[in-house]
């Protein structure tokens, strides 16, 4: 007998096979016996008419607790009613593990009472098309650089010194010294791309922020590409094209989960390329005309990012930032310095930025001084130094940010649901 996955249940019309899950719910009419199993690939529907079942499986239809795990052998049929187009006739059941009550009941919860539960919440339906997204959003990313020549390349969890700002630094022993969790794999990213021409790094960054808005988290996982010899455009080129795969993929891949999210789709097949671009300074004014207390100068924050990001139906690339709030390595427009050649990109309905980067300072001496204006410490950054020393060239890069972006794709609102365990200021179980 076949042991089949729901996925691939068409391939096995009138034929009988098994099904291996658990017990997602159950009900009876009459005398009839209905059981929902998920195996992890989808939901179907498995019938026990009395009678075709033995007495011993019938009653276990009846009582078997909702999670328990369970074989399931019968014969596919076609259900045009059914999500997945067909249900199983069941013909035996077998109990591998019988659950306990299931603590997540079939009615509403508070988010911490779900939080608390999350190694169980991921289970529903909901959560799991959230995790099936975040696979395929992760996957096109890793797909799309791997096409263009790209080298995917590892960056250390444990770094000497901060990327981002010491202020958001996790600390942590290391032997007799200490150690930081990084925030971003971006200067080991340009160390490689001075070997290899264009790399990624894809992996976890930590920041130590007391931030509690829906769009932190203290843990998150980020896509890096750098490239040697890219400039400003080239490399909002790249993100462009990024994303635009990103989007692709997931309307092709991914429809029965954006249904099980009622996703709007429309809003989704509207990103194509050419996305709008403005300044710093245009956004400002944007800002402004909406009545908006923003001065000059000042960072965008989560309201301002709303504002702006609503005013298109596209993705929408904000370019040429203060220089003044940008990190030390960023270079600085040679045509007013005041300005750096930075870009980030705040995807539509107002869920922000998912996109941070630019152009990097590929002058040793210019870096020398930022270095000590911003105040770190010159020691643990000298191998970053000797890339400069070294056969510098023009080089940029981002970062793209892997929950926000699927919860932009699944139009979620807040960044927990977009990674298996989330880590946040008030969270480390489960």
């Amino acid at each position: 007998m076949n042991w089949v996955t729901i996925d691939n249940i068409s391939g096995y019309e009138g034929q009988t096979v098994e099904l291996r899950g658990w017990v997602a719910n159950r009900r009876s009419s009459g005398k009839i016996r209905f059981l929902l199993i998920r195996d992890g690939y989808g939901v179907i529907q498995c019938v026990a008419p009395t009678g075709q079942v033995s007495q011993e499986v019938f009653e276990l239809v009846d009582r078997v607790p909702y999670e328990s795990s369970v074989i399931v052998s019968g014969q596919v049929k076609r259900d045009p009613r059914s999500p997945v187009g067909y249900e199983i006739s069941m013909q035996d059941l077998k109990l591998i593990s019988e659950a306990e009550p299931y603590p997540i009941a079939k009615k509403e919860h508070g988010v911490g009472f779900l939080m608390d539960h999350r190694h169980l919440w991921i289970r529903s339906s909901q959560q799991a098309a959230l995790l099936k997204i975040r696979s395929v959003v992760s996957g096109s990313a890793r797909q799309y650089f791997d096409e263009l020549g790209f080298v995917s390349v590892e960056a250390p969890i444990l770094t000497p010194t901060a990327c981002e700002g010491t202020t958001s630094l996790f600390e942590v022993g290391y032997f007799d010294r200490s150690a930081y969790l990084t925030q971003s794999g971006q200067l080991y990213g340009e160390a490689a791309a001075m070997a290899l021409g264009k790399i990624y790094v894809h992996g976890p960054t930590f920041r130590a922020e007391k931030s509690k808005t829906r769009r932190h988290l203290t843990e998150f996982w980020m896509i890096e590409p750098e490239m040697a010899f890219y400039d400003l455009d080239q490399t909002i080129d790249l993100a462009e094209g990024l994303i635009c795969r990103i989007v692709e993929k997931v309307l092709e891949k991914c429809s029965a989960q954006l249904t099980v999210l009622e996703r709007d789709r429309a809003s989704l097949e509207k990103i194509k390329s050419p996305f709008p671009r403005i300044t710093y300074s245009e956004a400002v004014e944007i800002l402004k005309d909406q009545k908006f207390e923003f001065n000059w100068g000042d960072d965008f924050g989560g309201d301002e990012e709303t504002v702006l990001s609503s005013a298109f139906d596209k993705p929408l690339f904000v370019t040429h930032y203060p220089s003044a709030i940008k990190a030390f390595y960023m270079k600085k427009d040679p045509r007013d310095p005041k300005l750096a050649l930075a870009v980030d990109l705040l995807a539509t309905e107002g869920h922000g930025e998912i996109i941070g980067g630019g152009q990097r300072e590929d002058s040793l001496e210019t870096l020398e001084a930022n270095i000590a204006e911003a105040g770190l410490e010159r020691g643990p950054l000298e191998w970053y130094l000797d890339l400069r020393r070294y056969g510098s060239v023009p080089h940029a890069g981002f970062g793209l940010g892997i929950e926000r972006t699927v919860a932009w794709m699944a139009g979620v609102n807040h960044v927990r649901e977009a990674i298996a365990f989330p880590r946040l200021m008030d969270r480390l179980y489960p």
